[in-house]
């Protein structure tokens, strides 16, 4: 999400509707560098790539924009079911640590400082260039039922358009596989194979004085109280956690069923997932040229 995100929310819902439950907003990347970095894999050249046509769109837009790198996982991304590196527990516990940096990157990004520089009524026009105007053009249902929309126009949509090609395919392919996910957390977590490893994780926390009776409550208990924990005191609970779901076999449990599922759930849409991956194929030797040519 970009770092404008977090004061462009509001303005931002004017690109982006969803029908059936809620809405989302579509913005890119989130953090902000002044110049781009060398691209290391395919995941990291794509993004590059959409970052630097971005830039161009809106420089001919005639606003400043400055290269997003990549967005650190937090927490419920790289441990969605329990944390099980100890190392990672070790020096972060649940990554508050990170939190409160990301928080202080937000505040010092150029982006960010470039949008409060503006006076309000440039600041419609940068949502508006950036996103499009208004939440037409593009459509999705999910799995849920849910219909999302977002503008065909903006330059995050020219960028996608010139890197991906089919933008109503990469649309329509991105949002539902991206929903999948937390349907695949639901469905592990909701596995009777998975409960019965929690609970044998819960008897090895207990040993180790915590009483949590799963990972979500043990992490809520460290991460949502008004007064945060000190630092030591969720770097021990983490560890514990971490120790018990290698030793109690919920890590190794965990990712074998977000295989299964993972893989159910493509099955199931056979034409989004590959969709696609035929359309990152394809986008990838532009990219590459795009990247080595700075845009």
């Amino acid at each position: 999400m970009h770092r404008w995100t977090l004061a462009l929310l509001t303005a931002g819902l004017l690109a982006t509707t969803a029908t059936g439950c809620a809405g989302t907003t579509t913005t890119p990347g989130t953090s902000a560098s002044s110049t781009p970095r060398a691209a290391g894999g395919a995941v990291e050249t794509l993004r590059l790539a959409e970052q630097l046509l971005i830039k161009t769109c809106m420089e001919k837009e005639g606003h400043k924009y400055w290269i997003e790198p990549p967005s650190p996982q937090d927490v419920s991304t790289r441990f969605p079911y329990v944390v099980d590196d100890p190392a990672w527990a070790r020096a972060h516990g649940y990554g508050t640590d990170l939190r409160r940096e990301r928080e202080g990157q937000v505040r010092s990004d150029p982006n960010q400082r470039y949008f409060h520089s503006v006076p309000a009524e440039a600041r419609a026009v940068l949502v508006n260039d950036l996103n499009g105007a208004r939440p037409q053009g593009l459509s999705a249902r999910l799995p849920n039922g849910m219909r999302v929309t977002h503008s065909d126009q903006g330059c995050q949509a020219t960028a996608e358009r010139q890197l991906y090609g089919d933008l109503q395919a990469w649309f329509r392919a991105t949002r539902v596989t991206d929903s999948l996910a937390g349907t695949r957390v639901g469905l592990v977590t909701g596995d009777k194979r998975y409960k019965a490893a929690v609970k044998v994780w819960a008897r090895c926390m207990r040993e180790r004085t915590y009483t949590y009776a799963d990972p979500a409550r043990a992490r809520a208990a460290a991460t949502l109280p008004e007064t945060p924990w000190p630092h030591d005191k969720e770097v021990r609970l983490a560890s514990a956690e971490a120790a018990c779901a290698v030793s109690s076999g919920l890590s190794s449990v965990a990712d074998s069923l977000d295989s299964e599922y993972r893989a159910r759930l493509q099955r199931g849409h056979p034409r989004e997932t590959a969709d696609l991956a035929r359309l990152k194929r394809e986008a990838l030797p532009r990219a590459r040229a795009i990247v080595a040519h700075g845009g």
